[in-house]
């Protein structure tokens, strides 16, 4: 039976990879013990981007130190917990779970023209869960790319800005990448996979639809300041049995995302097959493989408020704790405001 270290959240015999920040102290790559024992490894890498480039031989390096402990440590709880890397490109996976995307199309506005006349909510579901279902079989994943400038820490501050009425949580099972190339297989992503990472995926939801242009989307707004929760740390895969990971998101100490990653319609190697074709993959890349059910507006429309604790955790990934603020924009306000 897996044993997690209360400190950490890791698995013991496992270790996390992130960036970190001693008071007033300049920021390192760290390797971190699940007793919360954390290695400096700035002698070694530049940076965590610099310790996916090499990864192979870094997880070498770093399982070889997890035995000997051979140098002096920092605790985990007195460091500041930064982005696990500062400047991914990052690749963001939309409609990725069954019964979350199943609930939108029973729910949500855009779909209810599908709705027989006078057909209950249990009806419309099964029904949309059954054209799910032949999407994964039949379908292809969905992305959008994302902007790393919304990365904040796992503990940092959630910060509402002036645009947006429904700002939402979205905790998300995320992939780093550690290679390279083209027109893979999803069979053949494995040695694309460098580690498993925690992100929330925050969006105020009211602004993705446009109806000036005939585009319709404008994902601008899931990439706001400190939209995008990273870490605390990255967990290689070998660590990681993905059949046992949990999805768990708390406001104010009330559950409201609690669901297994194995619900997913496109697996992560899929999605990463899907973006060889169109992209290029470099290492440190960090892939968001979606939202499991949970959202705000399946608790009757909760959104975030200033004032609101979220408190995140994904089995094996460790946990996030944040404050929900307003953004303090220095009497400043918006030229051209929310979408009409």
């Amino acid at each position: 039976m897996t044993r997690f270290n209360d400190a950490t959240g890791l698995a013991e015999g496992s270790f996390g990879v992130g960036t970190y920040q001693a008071k007033d102290g300049k920021p390192f790559p760290g390797m971190v013990l699940p007793d919360g024992t954390v290695f400096d490894l700035s002698d070694r890498y530049y940076d965590t981007h610099a310790i996916f480039e090499d990864w192979d031989r870094a997880v070498d390096g770093m399982n070889d130190l997890a035995v000997k402990r051979d140098r002096d440590g920092q605790r985990f709880e007195e460091l500041k917990a930064l982005p696990v890397v500062a400047h991914p490109n990052m690749l963001c996976a939309g409609s990725n779970y069954c019964s979350h995307v199943a609930e939108m199309m029973t729910h949500n506005k855009f779909n209810q023209d599908q709705r027989e006349p006078g057909e209950s909510d249990e009806s419309f579901y099964a029904r949309n869960l059954a054209i799910v279902e032949k999407r994964k079989t039949e379908g292809m994943p969905f992305i959008w790319t994302g902007l790393h400038s919304s990365l904040c820490g796992a503990n940092d501050d959630i910060i509402l800005p002036l645009i947006g009425e429904n700002p939402d949580w979205e905790l998300e099972f995320g992939v780093i990448t550690k290679n390279t190339g083209r027109y893979l297989k999803p069979e053949e992503t494995d040695d694309v996979i460098a580690a498993y990472v925690m992100c929330n995926d925050i969006g105020t939801v009211d602004e993705f639809r446009r109806s000036d242009v005939r585009f319709m989307f404008d994902w601008i707004s899931k990439h706001q300041p400190n939209f995008k929760t990273l870490g605390p740390f990255a967990v290689p895969k070998e660590f990681v049995d993905r059949s046992k990971v949990q999805i768990q998101l708390k406001l104010n100490g009330k559950m409201m995302q609690d669901w297994p990653i194995s619900d997913m319609i496109f697996q992560p190697e899929q999605i990463l097959s899907y973006c060889t074709e169109r992209l290029r993959l470099v290492p440190g890349d960090l892939l968001i493989t979606g939202s499991p059910p949970g959202n705000g507006a399946f608790h009757g429309n909760r959104w975030m408020r200033p004032g609101d604790v979220v408190e995140s955790s994904i089995t094996y990934l460790g946990r996030q704790r944040n404050e929900v603020i307003a953004e303090d924009a220095g009497g400043r306000t918006p030229t051209y405001g929310p979408l009409r």
